[in-house]
């Protein structure tokens, strides 16, 4: 196989997918690499929550502007992506978290977020298998929830049929305007993506991207048992910890009736799953739903997220690889913000517009010396 394309995406998780399908639908001629399922990898370790985060500006602007066009998306077959506008109810455990949740109602009302305050009372209400004792929380009604291989699944499909093709292949290295693959065919492009996530750094050693491990695990069948995701407020603290093993109250009702449970991060690259690990993310949150404890567990896996330093993805050229382009470096909000990082990444590489500020997510940024730069 020796042929050239107009664009080489490397991956085709959530991510790769997205990008696939935005890059398609500007006329480009797309090749998609995958070494896998599509839709494997992180993707299929993630939660699949639709999620507003707004840790910073950069990140609450991308997150809610991706939400906006996830909800465009589902609305034309909800069914296929198994989706569920369900909210998101951030747990206030004591008056001051529930002053936090104020302070992050008021934030995101300002980006167009519908919220709403909820006191003990309401939040009893919305929840009543929350422990007794917690202050209230803040709804956040538009957030949602996918299955990520049933929509990575779709964007390919929809990127497919716009001239997109997938090659099954594993990319040993990248060239010049190339990939070489293990089968020792080389294709050409005058443009790569590389958006392998965790995979990147196998491909670009030296990219600033740290593997981080997360437990998932999945009950049986318990329809209505919680009606909103639920996640403590406390969950930015533990899931973007510096350092060190941390879980965090992130409970997902699926559409199947089943309780997804999250969540954990560890700096590994192992994906052995640790009955350790899983029995402290249980505990916790066993202590915020305590009937949780009597619940029959299914299923429980693991997966690897990218993450960078600075806790934002990297979206842009690469500067010291002419021709290259990075949609990485997502942690654990890939599956919220991929649809906007393809219109991002499209964006750039075909000179188009985009409703936000883009500099925050240039890879350049950890590139500080201009004589680096492409």
């Amino acid at each position: 196989m020796n042929q050239s394309t107009d664009v080489i995406v490397i991956g085709a998780g959530i991510i790769g997918a997205a990008c696939a399908e935005a890059l398609a639908a500007r006329g480009l001629q797309v090749t998609v690499i995958e070494q896998d399922a599509v839709g494997s990898g992180a993707t299929a370790a993630g939660m699949g929550h639709l999620v507003a985060m707004d840790d910073n500006a950069a990140e609450l602007a991308l997150s809610s502007w991706s939400i906006r066009l996830w909800n465009e998306f589902v609305d034309e077959h909800p069914h296929s992506h198994e989706y569920s506008r369900c909210g998101t109810i951030w747990v206030a455990s004591d008056a001051e978290e529930l002053a936090a949740a104020q302070a992050k109602g008021s934030n995101m009302r300002a980006h167009g977020l519908p919220c709403e305050l909820l006191d003990a009372q309401a939040l009893y209400g919305r929840e009543p298998a929350l422990r007794p004792g917690l202050a209230g929380g803040l709804l956040v009604g538009g957030d949602g929830l996918v299955y990520p291989p049933k929509s990575a699944r779709i964007l390919l499909d929809r990127a497919r049929s716009r001239g997109a093709q997938l090659v099954a292949g594993a990319v040993t290295a990248i060239e010049d305007r190339a990939v070489l693959l293990r089968d020792g065919s080389r294709l050409h492009a005058d443009s790569i993506v590389l958006a392998a996530g965790a995979r990147c750094t196998e491909l670009l050693p030296g990219l600033p991207l740290q593997a981080k491990k997360g437990h998932l695990a999945i009950t049986d069948r318990y329809p209505g048992f919680i009606r909103h995701q639920l996640v403590e407020l406390g969950y930015i603290k533990s899931a973007h910890a510096a350092s060190g093993d941390s879980v965090a109250f992130n409970l997902q009702p699926r559409p199947t009736g089943q309780i997804l449970i999250g969540s954990s991060r560890q700096f590994s690259a192992s994906l052995d799953a640790e009955p350790a690990m899983l029995s402290r993310m249980l505990r916790h949150a066993a202590g915020f739903v305590p009937q949780l404890a009597g619940l029959n567990v299914l299923r429980c896996w693991t997966g690897l997220r990218a993450a960078s330093p600075d806790g934002l993805p990297l979206i842009g050229p690469w500067p010291a690889r002419r021709g290259l382009w990075l949609a990485t470096g997502h942690e654990g909000l890939g599956i919220t913000t991929s649809l906007a990082t393809a219109q991002l990444l499209a964006a750039q590489m075909t000179d188009g517009s985009v409703p936000i500020p883009l500099q925050a997510y240039l890879p350049q940024r950890f590139m500080p010396s201009p004589s680096n730069h492409v």
